[in-house]
């Protein structure tokens, strides 16, 4: 990889999309707490793998927002809610548009089929709430 990779620049705090959305509030302050229970554990695997995943969506050749709607795409195929609400607060933390992120689900429907639209169907709710 020779592409310069950084830190992301979000447009949104985490504490901003909270305000705009009691889904994501709700999500963001478990994913908070749940991941204090894991690193009290102090598993140097766990560390390994946190930082491979930070890492992966760092700015580089593909910039951070196509990798967190890549990432959305992945985690409605897989149908992991809590992976799909966190890419969605990814993607808008770094502007994604409402349409980016309608037509990244829609890939998702198209390889994941229909077992995905009950998932579909709770990320439009996300959506509706941080973009009205």
């Amino acid at each position: 990889m020779s592409a310069e990779r950084k830190e992301p620049t979000y447009l949104f705090t985490e504490a901003q999309v909270a305000g705009k959305s009691a889904i994501a509030k709700k999500f963001l302050d478990t994913r908070q707490e749940l991941n204090a229970v894991v690193d009290a554990a102090d598993n140097y695997l766990v560390k390994r793998f946190y930082n491979v995943d930070h890492n992966t969506y760092m700015e580089g050749a593909v910039p951070a927002k196509y990798k967190e709607l890549m990432g959305l795409v992945v985690s409605a195929g897989l149908r992991c809610d809590d992976c799909i609400y966190y890419h969605i607060i990814q993607s808008y933390r770094l502007g994604a548009t409402r349409d980016e992120q309608e037509e990244s689900l829609n890939v998702a429907l198209v390889v994941g089929g229909s077992i995905v639209i009950p998932h579909l169907r709770r990320a439009y709710n996300l959506l509706a709430e941080l973009y009205g």
